[in-house]
């Protein structure tokens, strides 16, 4: 067989040609000739040529185009070099291949409707347990002192079990229950009958008493669970002596349905344009559900309110004075409830008790009030007097 059988075309073995011994093509040469078969076509196969646009085109695959391997072995081949099979699809190179693709949405099944605010109670129990409460109070209080008196201690022993069952059922805490509930009963009566004199001395004998009474128990966390007693004894009993402190004015028992009806109001307008309203959260890491508009909402309602009060029912009150009573109450009332709701959350309840349908127990109805009372009382003494 002769030299020209190789398909080496005249002047091989110059610069750009394989050499006599390799009797190769030019590179990227078609290699011709009648004599060209399997076995020389191992030997005369061209060297693949790169391809001088990347395999993926584009600015758009940079990144791709980064993490591809190089090299001879890597680069694509020319189709006359490469081996004879069955044509199969190609996998996507691995930057290409989606990623958790998303569903395509279904076009045939329509919008779901958008949920209408939902109140997260049951109104109809909340509503009718809040009239009871109500008319038991008012008739309380305007038949006989004394009996509503001792609504206020029933009322405080009730939420003194409440918080204290909660204390020990989340986190362990044994804050002794006998001697704050006797404590507290005494102090509701020594602010009525002593004032605030009596109202300070019980409340320093019943931290007495806590203090004792968990000393008959292990020394283990002792001081965890007095803390916790006299913190309790503070929170409850003492800020209600002030309801009963306010009753014994002349017109004790206007003073005190005022503050109910202005700590009712406030909270009230805050639940009404807050889930009307609602969008700026007041303190979502405290309550969630409280916004900025409730707030002005409370403040708005509290203030009208208070002008009412003050001009009708309060002896000697002005308007203008309600107008600052009732922006006091929508502040404190407001505060307390976000003090009981960080109390809440770092026990990790949603309510202090089950006790009143719709509302949670005891304690998640005097939350506002408590703080509220001190305040009233003391604007109410500085506006028209303490008799």
């Amino acid at each position: 067989m002769n030299d020209s059988s190789w398909g080496a075309p005249t002047g091989a073995g110059q610069a750009g040609y394989w050499g006599p011994d390799d009797r190769g093509p030019v590179q990227g040469a078609d290699p011709a000739g009648p004599a060209y078969d399997a076995p020389q076509a191992q030997q005369t196969r061209p060297m693949p040529i790169v391809p001088d646009e990347p395999a993926y085109g584009g600015d758009q695959d940079d990144d791709r185009g980064a993490a591809r391997l190089s090299g001879p072995l890597f680069r694509e081949q020319p189709p006359q070099a490469r081996p004879h099979h069955t044509p199969q699809a190609e996998p996507f190179p691995p930057a290409a291949t989606p990623q958790n693709p998303e569903p395509m949405p279904d076009a045939s099944q329509p919008a779901p409707p958008p949920q209408k605010k939902s109140a997260g109670r049951d109104l109809t129990a909340a509503i009718g347990v809040g009239v009871g409460l109500g008319v038991v109070i008012v008739a309380s209080l305007f038949v006989v002192k004394a009996v509503f008196v001792g609504v206020v201690a029933v009322a405080v022993v009730v939420g003194l079990w409440e918080l204290t069952k909660r204390l020990e059922e989340r986190k362990g805490i044994r804050a002794p229950l006998v001697p704050l509930a006797v404590g507290g009963a005494a102090m509701v009566v020594a602010g009525y009958v002593r004032g605030a004199e009596g109202a300070w001395v019980a409340m320093a004998l019943t931290a007495l008493a806590v203090l004792v009474w968990r000393m008959t128990e292990p020394p283990e966390d002792y001081l965890r669970d007095v803390t916790a007693g006299v913190f309790a004894a503070f929170y409850v009993p003492f800020l209600a002596t002030f309801v009963t402190m306010m009753l014994t004015a002349d017109d004790g028992a206007w003073r005190v349905l005022t503050f109910l009806v202005l700590t009712v109001v406030s909270d009230t307008g805050a639940y009404a344009v807050g889930w009307r309203f609602g969008r700026t959260k007041l303190a979502p890491r405290i309550s969630p559900g409280k916004t900025r508009e409730g707030l002005l909402g409370a403040v708005s309602f509290a203030m009208v309110a208070g002008a009412l009060c003050m001009q009708f029912l309060i002896d000697d009150g002005q308007w203008w004075q309600g107008l600052l009573l009732g922006l006091a109450v929508a502040a404190s009332a407001t505060l307390g409830d976000l003090g009981e709701s960080m109390i809440k959350r770092d026990l990790g309840i949603k309510d202090m008790g089950t006790l009143l349908p719709g509302h949670g127990g005891i304690m998640d109805r005097l939350d506002s009030l408590l703080p509220t009372a001190p305040v009233v009382w003391l604007l109410l003494v500085l506006f028209v007097g303490s008799s």
